[in-house]
């Protein structure tokens, strides 16, 4: 058996390897490495793939959260709405541009914002949320999309964990995660469903006022070079994770039904285990499977996570600290007891093994391991 990794990059490498090969050597004989041909043309593919008018590739998907709420204009101490079970990203920008991060509770099924307390937090002085399309699923997006138009409240959805994911409005229209707020943001770091190797993000939007801006403000706020229209930043995707990612984007749904496929025999072997819980599907969107991640109750998350240690099993927990207790936002006055949903999933979630590498035989010991300890 091959060993088992968290994410097998190196068999996926291999898998597409002449591709991959020719795409970085075509831009090394080039040697366009900035702004070369490849990252326009990945502009215009990804477009297509999420039926989006505008994609601007940027450094990171860090970068890309901070662009967005840049070029809305959100002012220093305006209000921005976000779930405390996320990775730290999501909430640093917010804090970086001096804007005040509101954090409420996740859904405890699903991980997602909770609808219901978003609506809660929402005051006259809020003026955006961020929704997090978190482990592959995506978020409510039409309560959400309700309340922010009726609080004429900006959406920038954060897409990291969802590239490729669907959601199916009540009117039976389906949007593509990241294309449904005013802006999304992704990011291509190497772990992700459509990862590159380096860093690297974008931003999506429908809007062509917002994209100009959103494009100026990752060159140094250049429209015309040299002249520098608004403040800006340096944040670019360098020409050769362009052309990584022109090939793995070919693929990118092959990647998530073989993340699916994966799932499906982890839901088969695990779901009847008492004091286990099995990623909850929602009818209303895809799930991409980013992480499968199991809720492991009764206390015996940690010792089930050392079971599989010594068995040659690795797996992470994502997130084993909440954000309203991180030493970095104490400021913000929350205690340790205002999130018990948060605290509940930080101390129950388990993240398996998941790529697009994993094989029947490898699937197999991981569930037979698990299965052996809750005997």
């Amino acid at each position: 058996m091959r060993k088992i990794e968290m994410v097998d990059l190196r068999s996926q490498y291999e898998r597409l390897k002449a591709d991959i090969d020719n795409a970085i050597s075509g831009v090394i004989n080039s040697t366009a490495f900035i702004k070369g041909p490849d990252v326009h043309l990945f502009e215009e593919e990804l477009q297509r793939y999420l039926g989006i008018r505008h994609v601007i590739a940027c450094a990171n998907g860090t970068d890309a959260l901070q662009i967005a709420m840049m070029a809305l204009g959100l002012k220093p101490g305006d209000e921005v709405i976000t779930t405390n079970f996320t990775f730290i990203a999501t909430a640093e920008v917010i804090e970086l541009l001096g804007l005040k991060l509101v954090l409420v509770e996740p859904d405890i099924n699903t991980f997602n914002i909770s609808v219901g307390a978003l609506k809660k937090a929402v005051t006259p002085r809020t003026r955006a949320i961020v929704p997090v399309h978190l482990f592959g699923q995506c978020a409510d997006m039409e309560p959400i999309m309700e309340t922010a138009r009726e609080h004429n409240l900006h959406v920038i959805e954060d897409v990291a964990q969802a590239n490729g994911a669907e959601y199916r409005f009540s009117d039976g229209t389906v949007r593509k995660a990241g294309t449904m707020g005013v802006i999304g943001c992704t990011s291509f770091f190497p772990s992700k469903n459509l990862g590159c190797y380096g860093d690297g993000g974008a931003l999506f939007t429908d809007n062509d006022d917002l994209a100009a801006l959103i494009r100026s403000i990752t060159n140094h706020g250049m429209k015309v070079r040299y002249y520098h229209d608004t403040i800006g930043v340096n944040s670019r995707l360098d020409t050769i994770q362009a052309a990584i990612l022109r090939v793995k984007l070919r693929h990118l749904d092959a990647f998530n039904e073989a993340r699916r496929t994966a799932a499906s025999h982890y839901d088969n072997e695990l779901s009847a285990i008492e004091g286990i819980m099995t990623p909850f599907r929602v009818n209303n969107s895809t799930h991409i499977f980013h992480q499968y991640t199991l809720r492991v109750t009764g206390g015996r998350r940690n010792s089930l996570r050392e079971c599989l240690e010594n068995e040659g099993i690795p797996s992470m927990v994502y997130y084993p600290v909440p954000l309203h207790m991180q030493k970095a936002y104490a400021h913000l006055g929350y205690m340790p007891a205002d999130f018990p949903v948060t605290n509940n999933l930080c101390d129950q979630v388990l993240s398996l093994p998941m790529h697009t590498e994993m094989d029947s035989e490898q699937l197999n010991y991981i569930t037979d391991c698990i299965r052996s300890k809750f005997k």
